[in-house]
């Protein structure tokens, strides 16, 4: 929706008063899943001060979307245009502002059948009231003389799915997004959308997998790489490549990668899955690297900065008793204290590096590697942000045991 263009008209003549407009300055960021990794890559990318979270859903950026790369983006899944601040929370003042002001930028939009779409966050509202209201406003939009789709709603927001399959970023669609924000409401328009289709490609048609090492989701991937803040046309290093997933994100990132593993097999895999994919986003062979080296004490070539999934350790399908598992994590933090004591006679002061470390989940909450208690006596300074904190920063789905905590560190 181009409320953009009649925003002079609306303010000169206040007909809205009770509204603010917000002049094209500030986008808003709904978040994935987990928000805390979300907010966290948006920290490390664009900096605190133009970051502000609207609960655990969405946050404002005082950006243009153009100016942000939503492309390299894991935690985030649709950026949006912000429209306008309502003061007001009210479902029916929201729904007849909506009535009022939808007509007046038909104008706006090129001909053909209107696809409109709705998705609704921090209300308490049912599916029901919302496709009603829907509705309400597809009678108001066909009062005009123009052809409208409305996409129902199945739960109160739309998924990426729904937006893509419906073309609801195209020329003639609108998804309306209305986030709670306390006392107000934020409108936007969804500008962009996760390309699930190319996430799945290059998780799922890689030719050499092994989930034997674990199946790291680039999205995942893209987001350690963007808290470890590579400079531009940095060379990533990743001391556990496995089969090359943070690679192939840094390569179509603009980055030059660096992958030791200390299995030949995963050496050859990773080749394998890299060259698959210079195949087919023609990226050049020079700028990537790959050679067998044990993490523990390789001596590695230059480098800008390290990202990566370490050493996991044995998978569980369920939870072991306490000794195996007090075994198992004896092992791994000897593997992290002997990696980590290499890294540092290597690394520069200053650099900066995000690893995804293992977090075990048991009855009584997350353990955690007792590696992280000793990092200064390692030569490191573990990074803090400001709008997510370290215990959100665990990657993890239901029902699974080790998960991945996301942990970045500047070499001291």
């Amino acid at each position: 929706m181009n409320f953009q263009k009649t925003y002079e008209q609306i303010i000169s003549h206040k007909a809205f008063p009770r509204y603010t407009y917000e002049r094209m300055t500030k986008s808003i960021a709904i978040l994935g899943r987990q928000s805390g990794l979300g907010l966290a890559e948006l920290e490390s990318l664009l900096g605190t001060e133009l970051l502000h979270p609207i609960g655990k859903v969405a946050a404002i950026i005082d950006k243009e979307p153009s100016e942000i790369p939503f492309s390299r983006l894991g935690g985030t899944v649709k950026l949006a245009k912000m429209l306008a601040v309502l003061e007001m929370t009210d479902w029916g003042a929201i729904e007849k502002y909506l009535a009022d002001t939808i007509p007046k930028h038909l104008q706006f939009v090129p001909e053909g059948k209107l696809k409109l779409g709705i998705s609704v966050y921090g209300f308490q509202l049912t599916t029901q009231k919302l496709n009603a209201s829907a509705l309400s406003l597809k009678k108001i939009i066909k009062a005009t003389g123009r052809s409208v789709r409305i996409i129902p709603n199945k739960e109160l927001e739309l998924n990426t799915a729904q937006v893509v399959h419906n073309q609801l970023v195209g020329p003639t669609g609108w998804e309306l997004l209305l986030i709670r924000d306390e006392s107000r409401t934020i409108l936007a328009q969804t500008v962009q959308i996760q390309d699930i289709e190319a996430y799945a490609r290059r998780d799922q048609a890689r030719p050499k997998r092994d989930a034997r090492v674990g199946m790291l989701p680039p999205k995942l991937a893209q987001i350690i790489i963007n808290l470890a803040c590579p400079p531009p046309n940095a060379t990533i290093l990743d001391p556990f490549c496995g089969t090359g997933v943070v690679l192939q994100e840094s390569l179509l990132m603009g980055y030059s990668a660096y992958g030791t593993d200390l299995e030949t097999r995963m050496i050859e895999y990773s080749q394998t899955n890299l060259d698959w994919l210079a195949s087919r986003y023609s990226l050049k062979l020079e700028t990537y690297d790959l050679e067998t080296g044990d993490a523990t004490k390789h001596q590695w070539r230059n480098f800008d900065t390290v990202a990566g999934e370490t050493y996991l350790g044995r998978p569980f399908s369920a939870l072991p008793r306490p000794e195996i598992l007090d075994e198992v994590m004896r092992d791994v933090d000897l593997i992290h204290k002997k990696f980590l004591k290499n890294l540092a006679t290597q690394a520069k002061s200053g650099l900066r590096l995000t690893i995804a470390v293992p977090a075990w989940k048991t009855s009584q909450g997350f353990k955690h590697l007792k590696t992280l208690d000793s990092l200064e006596e390692l030569g490191y300074t573990r990074t803090s942000f400001v709008h997510a904190r370290n215990d959100e920063l665990v990657y993890h789905r239901e029902n699974q045991i080790v998960a991945r905590e996301l942990v970045t560190l500047i070499r001291k």
